[in-house]
């Protein structure tokens, strides 16, 4: 079996769910638009940049999640996938999906992004396995906290390994592994699969793919 690792924001979107998600509630006027904003620009620039603190972000964005019952919050994440979320996938990275289905391989997104907003992103594409952060939840509610180990950087290579042990599978097991990703932040994973691939490169994993001979593509 082969397994086909994808990336979300920048990768198979055009552009960060996260980010968007913010510039959504602020539009809608859940949130104050001018505070928000220039937090949530401070934040997507130290993703970009590689020195986000995943901690500081998450209780950022959770505070929207802990504030706010649970019911809002799905008729609200209803509307943003609709009218927000599935305009950002494109063709061809509902083709490169398409490819690695067709070839039979195991399909899992991975995401730092939290799995309450990118789960449904994943049905969108067919993709049932998805790794994200995940918010702790007591009675169905959301309580602000990350549960378990963040999905970012170190955190999605032993986030895997978790999953693959719940599949009972092993990196040993599988024949090849592939995994696309835009971001300096997925260096860690992008250098223990066997097909690394660059898909719409930043600056820093651009010049390591160039020096790995990765192949480098753009999926915009």
């Amino acid at each position: 079996m082969n397994l086909a690792i994808f990336d979300l924001d920048n990768t198979l979107l055009d552009g960060d769910s996260d980010y968007n998600w913010g510039l959504f509630l602020a539009q809608e006027g859940f949130v104050d638009k001018k505070n928000h904003q220039a937090l949530n620009d401070k934040f997507y620039a130290d993703y970009n940049a590689g020195k986000l603190d995943i901690y500081e972000f998450t209780e950022f964005q959770f505070k929207f999640f802990k504030n706010n019952p649970r019911k809002l919050l799905d008729k609200l994440l209803a509307r943003f996938i609709d009218e927000v979320a599935e305009a950002m996938i494109t063709e061809k990275a509902r083709n490169l999906v398409a490819q690695h289905r067709n070839n039979g391989d195991k399909l899992l997104i991975i995401t730092a992004t939290n799995s309450y907003i990118t789960k449904p992103i994943g049905n969108l594409l067919g993709i049932d396995d998805l790794i994200g952060t995940d918010l702790e939840e007591v009675n169905g509610e959301f309580t602000g906290k990350v549960e378990g180990i963040p999905s970012f950087k170190e955190g999605k290579v032993d986030r895997l390994n978790l999953w693959l042990k719940q599949k009972e599978l092993t990196f040993e097991g599988l024949e090849q592994t592939f995994f696309y990703s835009d971001s300096q932040n997925d260096l860690p994973l992008l250098r223990i699969v066997s097909n690394p691939v660059a898909a719409n490169p930043d600056q820093v994993l651009e010049k390591e793919a160039s020096k790995n001979k990765w192949p480098i593509i753009f999926l915009k």
